[in-house]
């Protein structure tokens, strides 16, 4: 297993505790859902980017690598010239424009949360929630393992 490969599946292991962790806070029912989302969801979907942005950087093996991972493929160094961008990357791109990925990549809403009637707490608003984020770090895991199955008979 490569360094990177290594880095991504790291980032993909604290993604999931945290998800673990929120899902538990969840069940205790100690904090309502929209604040558990407010602490847990942005640190789950750094971790998750982060995740993805090393498998691209594994897969596309750049001579020099980012200080840190991309969040897309178009945010890849260029490909070395005379060397064949890998049909993996075709794929993820094609899941960031209408895939499972689409939701990860979305920048979260600008717009200033709103304070519920009764409550000090704001919403959150443009985030994945939990059940759509442990499904992208499902996927992110199959996918991470049937392409790294592929790059290690190489």
């Amino acid at each position: 297993m490569s360094s990177l490969r290594g880095q991504a599946n790291h980032a993909l292991y604290l993604g999931r505790i945290l998800l673990q962790s929120w899902e538990q806070a969840q069940g205790a029912e100690s904090l309502p859902a929209h604040l558990l989302a407010q602490a847990f969801g942005p640190a789950v979907r750094q971790h998750l980017l982060r995740a993805y942005g090393w498998f691209l950087l594994d897969l596309q093996k750049p001579a020099q690598l980012p200080a840190e991972p991309p969040a897309c493929v178009a945010a890849l160094p260029p490909t070395a010239p005379g060397k064949a961008q890998p049909a993996e990357l075709t794929e993820f791109a094609q899941l960031e424009a209408d895939g499972w990925l689409a939701p990860l990549l979305q920048a979260p809403s600008a717009e200033t949360p709103r304070r519920s009637e009764g409550s000090l707490a704001a919403t959150a608003s443009g985030l994945p929630d939990r059940t759509e984020l442990q499904s992208i770090a499902d996927q992110l895991d199959a996918a991470f393992s049937r392409m790294g199955d592929l790059l290690d008979e190489c």
